[in-house]
């Protein structure tokens, strides 16, 4: 069993809040963002094989691809990465998984990535799917956000 604590909201929703990743692995996804446009995809795929589970760095490489199949490929396993992240953090198929905690944020950025991919190449059903549980998971979660979530971050 887990030591992760079940944090519940106001309502007693069970809440999800994923482990931050490695700070060597943040860092090397910050200098991966940093280079130039053409290193820059390369640079991303380099930490996601040295952390391949690092859901954010997985979201990046969707944002970057280089074209709508590739893009859904790569949100594709971010999701599923991300699933099997939740659940090794006690999550059992319901309650939240918000946006507002950044640790969140790459498997949110890789679910909305999926569903506009699905979008962009015809699979309505799927696209659906992950609209519904997006919002399941965030009830603040607007098309905003998914602009938001999928805008290659400003680096300093």
């Amino acid at each position: 069993m887990s030591q992760q604590p079940i944090h519940l909201t106001p309502a007693g929703i069970p809440e999800t809040i994923l482990n931050p990743e490695p700070v060597e692995a943040q860092a090397a996804l910050a200098l991966a963002l940093a280079q130039s446009e053409p290193e820059r995809r390369a640079a991303v795929a380099a930490v996601v094989a040295q952390w391949p589970t690092f859901l954010d760095a997985w979201a990046m490489l969707g944002i970057l691809a280089r074209d709508d199949i590739e893009a859904y490929a790569y949100f594709r396993v971010g999701y599923h990465r991300g699933l099997d992240r939740l659940r090794q953090n006690e999550w059992r198929g319901s309650g939240y998984v918000r946006w507002r905690h950044e640790t969140n944020r790459g498997f949110l950025r890789a679910l909305a990535g999926l569903g506009k991919s699905a979008e962009i190449i015809g699979e309505a059903n799927e696209e659906q799917r992950c609209k519904d549980f997006i919002v399941q998971l965030d009830p603040d979660w607007n098309a905003d956000s998914t602009l938001a979530a999928l805008q290659m971050p400003t680096t300093p």
